[in-house]
């Protein structure tokens, strides 16, 4: 086995410097000690106790993220790639007079690196700005409002979604998941919104790569390998330059953007708030393995299932992990660590087992000491709170009836 000490200097350095060097001295999984609990992350990776919060925050905090991309996610690009944005459609007098909504091509990037499509509905009547829902869509902006103006993709897309053919989205999806998003009510309550196709990033295809990944890779602006970003990251990636346009938009509130997500689209809202701090609060919802549930988990989906159901989502070190998940120098309670002490909110359904949502309150309370330590009041309910009833703190927990989905309560 590897001494752990050994790679502590490693650990402080710049991510991308050592993936593009090759100088990454992060030992092969078989070589990490097996953790059957879910790893404390206040237990550096020398195995040092985080003793005040300056170490946190210089030493443990960047040594966790870089371990996440090192064996889990892959490592992200230089975030200094400016944008570009363009106004496509505006349409003041639609959403039933609650709200203006745009769509604006964002780009980014190499040139010929895929644009995406940001659709932003910002309520009338507001006394100051307003703070922002932000998150991914399954089947295009199209579908979230019934509007001719709102661009269709043309990029691949599930065939099960209403309106795709042939694997492409057609004007019969318009409006079709409003009650996915409820715009409406989100206006009326005094919050604006945003969504893009997570296909504008990288369509969901474990068998071609046709999204942003190879242009950045051949521009030499990311690793290549199995240390290489994943979809998830990617989609991740993607969310954070949606926030540099909303960030800059005079309407909205720049410290109150909420990062959401249903399933997989979830597993990267939670990624997205771990690694941009300009995220104040992230809902994932329903995320189970490799977002909001423990990857040692015994309930549910595996590591080994999903990396084989879905290879393109995660880098390729993670695959060393299918059969031996104890391995992992971390846990996602650590993810959740990264947002402290900024909220974060799970939400699940009862009858959603295969995203183990007993499983995700043991994620809570295991990262609970670090909001702690940082002096936030983190989880305040004890044990897993009852169906439908919404446990307070900085680490939220709610389930109610129903399946895998995305639903008004």
């Amino acid at each position: 086995m590897v001494d752990r000490r050994s790679f502590l200097a490693v650990a402080a350095g710049s991510p991308m410097a050592l993936a593009f060097e090759g100088k990454t001295m992060f030992p092969a999984a078989k070589d990490l000690p097996r953790v059957e609990k879910l790893p404390d992350p206040l237990i550096c990776f020398d195995g040092s106790r985080v003793a005040d919060k300056d170490t946190w925050w210089n030493k443990r905090r960047p040594e966790l993220r870089q371990l996440f991309q090192h064996y889990m996610y892959g490592y992200f690009p230089e975030k200094s790639v400016p944008i570009r944005s363009k106004v496509l459609a505006e349409n003041s007098k639609g959403l039933n007079g609650k709200g203006t909504f745009r769509e604006v091509e964002i780009r980014f990037g190499p040139e010929g690196t895929p644009p995406l499509y940001l659709l932003l509905a910002i309520p009338k009547k507001k006394k100051e700005k307003s703070p922002v829902f932000v998150g991914m869509n399954f089947a295009g902006n199209h579908t979230a409002v019934d509007d001719p103006l709102v661009r269709i993709p043309t990029v691949w897309m599930y065939d099960r979604y209403p309106g795709v053919e042939k694997n492409r989205a057609t004007a019969k999806g318009r409006g079709t998941q409003k009650d996915v998003w409820n715009i409406e009510q989100s206006l009326e309550e005094g919050f604006a919104l945003a969504t893009f196709y997570s296909g504008d990033i990288d369509p969901d295809r474990a068998d071609k790569r046709e999204g942003i990944q190879p242009h950045f890779e051949k521009a030499g602006l990311a690793p290549m390998g199995k240390h290489a970003w994943g979809t998830i990251a990617a989609w991740s990636w993607g969310i954070m330059r949606a926030i540099d346009y909303l960030v800059a938009d005079p309407e909205l509130d720049p410290k109150k953007i909420v990062v959401v997500g249903h399933s997989r689209l979830g597993k990267t809202a939670l990624l997205t708030a771990a690694f941009d701090d300009r995220v104040a609060l992230a809902i994932p919802n329903q995320a189970g393995c490799g977002g909001t549930a423990p990857s040692r988990g015994k309930i549910g989906e595996s590591v080994q299932r999903i990396n084989t159901s879905f290879p393109h989502w995660f880098n390729g070190a993670f695959k060393e992990f299918n059969t031996q998940p104890e391995w992992l120098p971390f846990d996602q309670n650590g993810l959740v660590a990264l947002c402290a002490p900024r909220p974060v909110l799970f939400t699940n359904a009862v009858e959603d087992t295969w995203a183990n949502p007993e499983g995700q309150f043991e994620v809570l309370q295991a990262a609970d000491p670090v909001y702690k330590f940082l002096g936030a009041e983190g989880l305040q309910a004890q044990t897993r709170p009852p169906l439908g009833e919404l446990s307070h703190g900085a680490l939220g927990y709610f389930i109610r009836a129903g399946k895998h989905s995305m639903t008004e309560v």
